[in-house]
């Protein structure tokens, strides 16, 4: 098999021993039992296939969709899904169920030894960067471009680097330079809503004299609107939700619809990192609206 092939396959009961079992005595085969009808399980196997092609001709993909290989999901007890099984040397070595993140994926994949040293060198610079060392965060993703400038990844790590620190401008200058494959992965865009974000709370009163406001005022929902914004700017996803739900608890259409438009881009933002969140806001949302 070529090193530069991308093994991304669609899996049935009559091909599961031959794609699964016996390539992987070759190379770790990584099992999706899925449904389309499902997103999770949508989002489960577009990560997967992303890491097909970057590590290509090293692992191999197998995606089941057990609403019609009800056999093979009886067989190997699929109760939930999506599920990943992997395989090696005609073993399930691992399993796991539920969604995974892109951190959670990266982390399983490592464990079976597809990794690229710029990752850990990632890893290295999340660290010092959340110890509050940044300077030396933002000296260890420099060396990682120089050393691997095909890894986008590092430069979408710099971004929002970035934008913690509000360097707006050189944050929007680099993430229009990312390919556009990575703009439109789900990092790309929560780096593009936290661009969008931070631009319009620069034009707010600022976080703290908004939070002075709401507190004086909590009727004043332009206040509350504003101080949503801000922090989100600051990632305090759950803190704007909670001003948007007292806003449309009392003024459901607040501008047109402005307050439902926020609490939706909001929500999607979640998806990428913070599902559970997501999801709980949207539930709380749906019943505000239908009431």
């Amino acid at each position: 098999m070529a090193s530069t092939e991308i093994y991304n396959f669609e899996v049935s009961q009559n091909n599961f021993n031959s794609i699964v079992l016996i390539n992987s005595y070759k190379l770790p085969v990584f099992a999706l039992f899925m449904s389309p009808s499902i997103g999770d399980c949508i989002k489960l196997e577009r990560r997967l296939s992303d890491f097909t092609e970057e590590f290509a001709g090293q692992f191999i993909l197998a995606r089941i969709d057990v609403d019609m290989e009800s056999d093979l999901k009886e067989q190997y007890d699929i109760v939930n899904v999506p599920t990943i099984k992997v395989f090696k040397d005609g073993n399930m070595v691992h399993q796991e169920i539920g969604l995974l993140d892109a951190d959670e994926l990266a982390d399983l994949m490592k464990a079976h030894g597809l990794f690229r040293r710029s990752d850990e060198m990632r890893d290295e610079a999340r660290a010092q960067h959340l110890q509050g060392n940044t300077p030396q965060a933002i000296k260890i993703l420099t060396e990682a471009m120089n050393s691997d400038p095909s890894n986008a990844r590092i430069a979408m790590d710099m971004v929002q680097i970035m934008l913690d620190i509000n360097l707006l401008d050189q944050a929007v200058d680099l993430y229009n330079k990312l390919p556009d494959r990575e703009k439109e992965s789900e990092i790309g865009k929560a780096l593009l809503g936290q661009i969008t974000f931070k631009g319009l709370a620069a034009k707010t009163p600022g976080l703290v004299e908004l939070l002075e406001q709401v507190n004086q005022q909590p009727d004043n929902f332009d206040a509350r609107f504003g101080l949503a914004i801000c922090y989100v700017a600051e990632h305090g996803y759950e803190e704007a939700m909670n001003q948007i739900f007292e806003i449309l608890n009392v003024e459901p259409t607040y501008k047109e619809g402005a307050a439902q438009e926020l609490a939706v881009t909001i929500i999607n933002m979640l998806e990428a990192n913070d599902s559970k969140l997501a999801q709980d806001s949207r539930r709380i949302l749906s019943n505000m609206l239908s009431q």
